[in-house]
Parts: structure tokens; sequence; C-alpha cells
């Protein structure tokens, strides 16, 4: 079991920068591919970035490409979100995900992950 805490969501104007952070406690954090989803009002959920447990390996999604930058420090337990260039678009709760992965592995679906915060909320003003 893993246990997943967001933090840093908040109100921004849009071209603004957030930091999110989901800390991670329980079982050894380096066994875990991370995963940022977003859901917005009356949207289903939907992938952000992900990266592997190895640190090597991220993706993103397109609207978010050049954007946002997924890392992880698996001294601190933490894997972050930097969200630059903010958009209205960009407004939604925003929720980590785990899954034990293989070393360079990332996961892009929601059902491919066992764990999940319980969400920040990133509201974005034009």
């Amino acid at each position: 079991q893993v246990q997943l805490v967001e933090s840093g969501g908040g109100l921004v104007q849009a071209g603004d920068s957030l930091r999110l952070s989901c800390a991670a406690s329980g079982r050894p954090f380096s066994r875990y591919a991370m995963g940022w989803f977003r859901q917005a009002p009356g949207k289903e959920r939907e992938f952000v970035a992900a990266i592997s447990r190895t640190v090597d390996s991220t993706d993103y999604a397109d609207s978010v490409k050049g954007r946002f930058t997924i890392s992880r420090d698996n001294a601190k337990n933490t894997v972050y979100l930097q969200m630059n260039s903010l958009k209205p678009e960009d407004t939604a709760v925003y929720h980590c995900a785990a899954r034990e992965g293989h070393w360079s592995s990332i996961y892009y679906y929601a059902n491919q992950y066992d764990y999940w915060g319980q969400g920040t909320q990133v509201t974005v003003s034009s």
C-alpha cells in the first residue's frame, strides 16, 4: 500500500506558474511509476504526465507538452508537476497516481494505476 497526498494547487491567472507536489508514504517510493491526471467539471479524468520509477522516462499529454514538467525525488518520496504558462483550460482537480512498474516503463491510462491521491484544485482565470 502507498498513500498519496497532493498539494500546491490554487487560483492563478493565465500565464502564471504553479508547482504541484505529491508526497508518498508506505512502501518504498522508488518501486512506483507515477502519473498526474486531471479532471475538469463534467469531463472524464485525463492523462497529464507520467514518469518511470527510474526517472529516465517521462511523457506528457499533447495539451501540456512544453509547458509542464514532471519530476521526482525518490529520496523525498515526492513527485512534482511544474506547470508554466497556465491557461484557463488547465483548470481541473489534479490527482497523482502510483503503480508498481518496470524500470523505465510509463503508464498512460487511469486504470493502469492502483493508488490515487485525493486531488488538488487548480483554477486558472483569464
